[in-house]
């Protein structure tokens, strides 16, 4: 599927190939899913420390990407028993979107914290909203704000969900 291809190409791994594609996309949702059950913890308790370690364990991943847990569980859990190839650290669009979550999360746990219920609703919402772009879209808003950052708009638009892959030009 075309829009597989696009979100592993914008996760950083610029050389999928559809057939690569079949493994590298389920591996890479595998943290976004989990994530977002978490979020939904999260939502359901109005937990500040629950935020605030999400938000920790993110920026674990952004900093030490070789040791990020979710990637140990999925080579662990997936990749080694069933032969495919294993996750290796994040490219620079996967952390910076890791980061971005990780900061949404840190000011949401705050913002409970201090009480400030409105501003931790509306941040709530904005980041339910880019977990559901991410699951059920596959647009990772993180990973296309670091390509258009960086300079790589016309990569960046190429990686779109509704962009037809450049494999099938």
């Amino acid at each position: 599927m075309a829009s597989d291809l696009n979100f592993v190409r914008q996760q950083g791994l610029r050389e999928a190939t559809p057939e690569s594609c079949a493994y590298q996309y389920p591996a890479l949702m595998w943290q976004p899913r989990t994530i977002g059950v978490l979020v939904l913890v999260g939502l359901a308790t109005q937990s500040p420390p629950w935020f605030l370690a999400l938000s920790a364990l993110l920026w674990w991943n952004v900093v030490l990407p070789r040791l990020n847990p979710f990637d140990a569980g999925y080579n662990a859990l997936v990749a080694t028993p069933k032969g495919r190839p294993r996750l290796g650290p994040a490219p620079g669009p996967r952390r910076f979107a890791q980061a971005m979550a990780g900061t949404f999360m840190l000011a949401i746990g705050l913002s409970l914290l201090y009480g400030w219920t409105k501003l931790a609703w509306t941040l709530e919402g904005l980041l339910l909203a880019a977990l559901a772009a991410l699951i059920f879209g596959r647009f990772c808003l993180g990973s296309y704000l670091f390509l258009l950052f960086t300079g790589q708009t016309g990569f960046a638009k190429r990686t779109l969900p509704w962009a037809e892959s450049e494999q099938s030009r």
